[in-house]
């Protein structure tokens, strides 16, 4: 058996791992970190339970064909409940709550703008379309040839894919109205880049978030991390935790072992799951590294983020499961993330109060509240700015729930670009990967294998798909499939 090393247990880890190990591959997962999972990892604090990263479960049929992939149902290992309503947004004089009934979702435009439940059918119908067109490019595209780009479907659909129209004129085409504006521009925002810099294929992430809805796996992120860790476990998977890798031996031009701050461990394959950045520039020689540091100063990174987890003695009114706070200038704060790259003047955010879905999340009659706030990757980071910030997002949420919080708070946690790097060894304390504009998309992210190694591949949200937790399953396929085919 061809052994493998998979240095992180994140779910691009967990993919790449659970799919070779199902080859008759003999993997072990190395995770520095005392628990699975990596930015999707949860803990518990007085009674209170809190996912640390992911929350918005889109584009459902990935993790079902993950789990398909292994003869298995997503049902088979957690319950998925659609969130009704998907989400809620507030603006600076109204709130908007997304119903998860599509027949409602247009009744609401229409409130909005004049024949909007048309204008969002026409969005709809053009979105649809590429996110069956962007699905299949994302699994069939390693991203290691040109010739992918040239294959019949793309070809045929260029047009279609809108490559080269931002997204947020291709809304501005359907729509007038700035709430609906933002509305269809948050996916792009929060989960990768501006919508003035992405292309109109990214419109494919609102037919996910608003056509097929929000949902939410009871037991949290952290159980759909557990569910693919059974799998890998089932296939023979070893997890090594608490150990991180210092060094990947190469010789000739081939990875002959890795060499932890424990053991050294031959290995046929190595798999980076971690940061890309973090293996090339502290793993492996200078001479064998597919980029150097100048190339990854010049890349557009999606943001980071300032979160807290707040235990909460009593239920919070008006929120919802997942609220997004858009009272403020939206613009203005991409431009602070993406161009000016400054701490936000007037920040945007957004919560999560998960116990409204699932009660034993909280101790009973309380809240778990999971706050993010948006910011540029590489920002200075003290305790002293992130107090600043909470104090301006804890008065917008008094305002808005109309009750006093911040004497109800019995645990509180900060979060933010120290904590990333630590943890994560995350390039500039980025939350989550590169940004998704042109210039870095498809063919033209980073290689997910090592150009002067032959058997060294990376996978993950700095490389293809990109970010987000669906992406990162498929880039863990992607991977396997890599390893397979050069073994055979």
């Amino acid at each position: 058996m061809k052994k493998v090393i998979v240095i992180g247990s994140g779910f691009a880890g967990l993919s790449s791992a659970a799919y070779l190990s199902k080859e008759g591959f003999d993997v072990t997962i190395i995770e520095k970190n005392k628990e699975i999972g990596g930015r999707a990892r949860n803990f518990k604090a007085k009674g209170y339970t809190f996912d640390m990263g992911p929350s918005w479960y889109w584009m459902p049929e990935i993790f079902d064909n993950f789990f398909n992939s292994f003869n298995y149902k997503t049902k088979d290992f957690y319950e998925l409940i659609k969130l009704n309503p998907g989400f809620k947004v507030v603006f600076d004089n109204s709130d908007m709550a997304l119903p998860a009934n599509w027949s409602e979702i247009c009744d609401l435009f229409d409130k909005y703008e004049v024949n909007g439940a048309r204008k969002l059918n026409n969005f709809m119908e053009d979105a649809e379309k590429k996110y069956s067109i962007g699905l299949r490019f994302l699994y069939n595209s390693p991203g290691l040839s040109i010739t992918e780009l040239l294959k019949k479907d793309v070809l045929f659909n260029a047009n279609k894919l809108q490559l080269l129209t931002s997204y947020r004129k291709h809304i501005k085409r359907h729509f007038k109205d700035p709430k609906l504006i933002s509305l269809l521009e948050f996916p792009v925002l929060f989960l990768g880049t501006s919508a003035e810099s992405a292309p109109a294929l990214y419109s494919l992430m609102a037919y996910s978030g608003l056509k097929q809805g929000t949902f939410y796996p009871m037991g949290g992120f952290a159980k759909v991390i557990e569910s693919m860790a059974e799998i890998c476990k089932n296939y023979g998977v070893k997890f090594l935790l608490e150990e991180q890798v210092i060094k990947i031996n190469i010789s000739n031009k081939i990875v002959k072992s890795i060499t932890t701050e424990k053991q050294e461990i031959r290995t046929d394959f190595v798999v980076g799951a971690a940061d890309y950045v973090h293996i090339e520039s502290k793993l492996i020689d200078k001479k064998y590294r597919n980029y150097n540091s100048s190339y990854w100063k010049k890349r557009e990174f999606s943001p980071s983020a300032l979160l807290f987890y707040l235990g909460v003695n009593k239920k919070l009114n008006n929120l919802e499961h997942h609220t997004l706070f858009f009272d403020e200038d939206m613009e203005k704060l991409s431009q602070e993330i993406y161009d000016t790259k400054v701490w936000p003047e007037k920040p945007l955010f957004y919560t999560c109060c998960p116990a409204k879905s699932e009660e034993n999340l909280a101790p009973k009659g309380k809240e778990n509240l999971f706050i993010l706030m948006p910011i540029s990757a590489g920002l200075e980071d003290t305790e002293e700015l992130r107090e600043k910030y909470f104090q301006i997002i804890l008065k917008r949420l008094e305002n808005y729930c109309k009750q006093d919080i911040t004497s109800n708070i019995e645990y509180k946690k900060s979060y933010c670009i120290k904590n990333f790097e630590e943890d994560y060894f995350a390039y500039k304390g980025n939350a989550y990967g590169l940004a998704n504009t042109l210039l870095q998309t498809a063919n033209l992210k980073p290689k997910i294998k090592n150009k002067k190694v032959e058997n060294l591949f990376y996978c993950g949200q700095l490389t293809v798909p990109g970010p987000g937790v669906p992406p990162s399953i498929i880039s863990g396929k992607l991977v396997a499939e890599q390893i397979i085919k050069t073994n055979k």
